[in-house]
């Protein structure tokens, strides 16, 4: 999808933000996205671009002490889409892990991120080729930046360009963006080629991000969750000793014991049937087995509206406003 059409699309896109279409989020009707097709155990997305990706995928962040069997593991359970980034230290044991797997690499979706310090035109193509080496690919299904850092937007657009030229040049096979605001989207259009593939934004039910998601979807951006169960609050709480913990909702509590499921189960059914591709991560191979099996049920339309109404509009992790390097030196002079 080039810019004219998604500059054609502003203002539907400005639509998006100042309505909520209430009725269409409620009945799970996947406003802010398309559905998805079944192709086997786990369905397939087809982006803007033609290329088709898994609806659910294994979540690589944090995964680092004994990465190389977890992966390995995920792969070996069903997974075909992993989540890594440059920032997560942990691309060489996937790389490592899929040789392991034996799962033929026309079979598996791998999708990396440009860490923030390497933007700049020049820098994104240099960081580029060091994931793909530590990865040990000849190419990566996806590449996205992995903050708009919007007080440094000119190297953002720069290292946006540099993705580009890789995906001209056949080296990824769709781009996209992580974290990004629709303004932040709206002024990448403006300076870029390329529709963005995805934005990957963090997304669970305390944080729904409705209008978002509309915006997406007029733009024919796809929607992917990073902490789609609410790890966030675990992973990073906001203050020691009072962790937010989604699944420890009654209202989900009550949904998962009506259809015999688990609520991280509930919860990622309630994303897949909004639309919504997920990546959901965790250590543990019964976990992963178990994130797998929610496509054998349906939640219905006043279960869906019952978890669309646990909305807090409540972030996790870092203020995509803010999050730079100057953001990133300060937070570790505190610590």
């Amino acid at each position: 999808m080039k810019r004219r059409n998604l500059l054609t699309a502003s203002a539907a896109m400005a639509v998006a933000l100042g309505q909520h279409s209430q009725l269409a989020f409620a009945q799970g009707n996947g406003a802010a996205d398309k559905p998805a097709q079944q192709t086997g155990p786990i369905p397939m997305r087809r982006l803007n671009n033609g290329v088709e990706m898994p609806m659910l995928g294994f979540g690589a962040y944090r995964v680092i002490d004994n990465a190389v069997a977890i992966m390995e593991t995920a792969l070996r359970s069903g997974y075909r889409l992993v989540d890594t980034a440059a920032y997560y230290g942990n691309e060489q044991q996937l790389g490592e892990a899929i040789v392991r797997s034996e799962v033929p690499r026309a079979e598996l979706f791998i999708s990396t991120k440009l860490w923030i310090a390497d933007y700049g035109y020049d820098e994104a193509l240099r960081a580029f080729d060091a994931s793909l080496e530590k990865l040990g690919l000849d190419y990566v299904d996806m590449y996205l930046l992995h903050y708009p850092t919007p007080r440094y937007f000119e190297s953002t657009v720069a290292a946006y360009r540099a993705m580009e030229r890789l995906l001209k040049e056949g080296r990824i096979r769709a781009i996209g963006v992580s974290n990004f605001e629709v303004e932040h989207l709206r002024r990448l259009s403006e300076q870029t080629e390329v529709v963005p593939a995805i934005n990957q934004i963090e997304l669970h039910p305390y944080f729904s991000r409705q209008a978002q998601r509309e915006a997406h979807s007029s733009l024919d951006i796809a929607t992917q969750a990073w902490s789609p169960i609410g790890g966030i609050f675990i992973n990073h709480p906001r203050t020691p000793g009072q962790i937010v913990r989604v699944l420890e909702d009654p209202a989900l509590d009550h949904i998962a014991a009506k259809y015999g499921k688990t609520p991280a189960q509930v919860v990622l059914r309630w994303h897949l049937q909004n639309g919504v591709i997920v990546i959901p991560k965790t250590n543990h191979a019964y976990r992963m087995k178990q994130n797998l099996a929610v496509f054998d049920f349906e939640l219905d339309a006043a279960d869906l509206r019952a978890i669309n109404d646990l909305n807090r509009d409540l972030r996790g992790g870092g203020n995509p406003e803010t999050f730079d390097m100057d953001y990133m030196r300060e937070r570790a002079r505190r610590s």
